[in-house]
């Protein structure tokens, strides 16, 4: 497993954009996914692991070390030993997913609210 890069975050509160956040405080540094400023976003991270998209298995493999090393830190208890316990959906089609949900959507608003010619033009 590799070496955790995690570490806390001295100025927690007082921040509001995610862009002023050193990479350390994110799971996925190399890619700035999932802050881990606090126990509750340590919380969401593990819920929203298996949905963090183009990521190779050395990155899942870094942030899962991450988020136990910050689990610790904040209390966190954490019943996964090993990043493919978090792997229980793997979204690795959800921009096809995506489109697919749009267009479902945008055809039911079409069948709720037809166009009724002459109104609205």
């Amino acid at each position: 497993m590799p070496e955790a890069t995690w570490k806390p975050h001295g100025k927690h509160g007082r921040l509001t954009m995610q862009s002023d956040l050193p990479d350390s405080v994110f799971a996925f540094p190399m890619q700035r996914k999932e802050r881990l400023t606090d126990a509750e976003h340590v919380r969401n991270a593990v819920a929203r692991f298996d949905q963090v998209i183009n990521v190779s298995d050395a990155d899942r493999a870094l942030a899962f070390s991450n988020i136990e090393k910050a689990a610790r830190y904040y209390g966190v208890n954490l019943a996964e030993t090993s990043w493919h316990d978090l792997e229980i959906h793997p979204q690795r089609n959800r921009k096809d997913a995506d489109a697919r949900g749009a267009a479902t959507r945008e055809r039911e608003r079409r069948t709720k609210y037809p166009r009724v010619p002459g109104v609205g033009q």
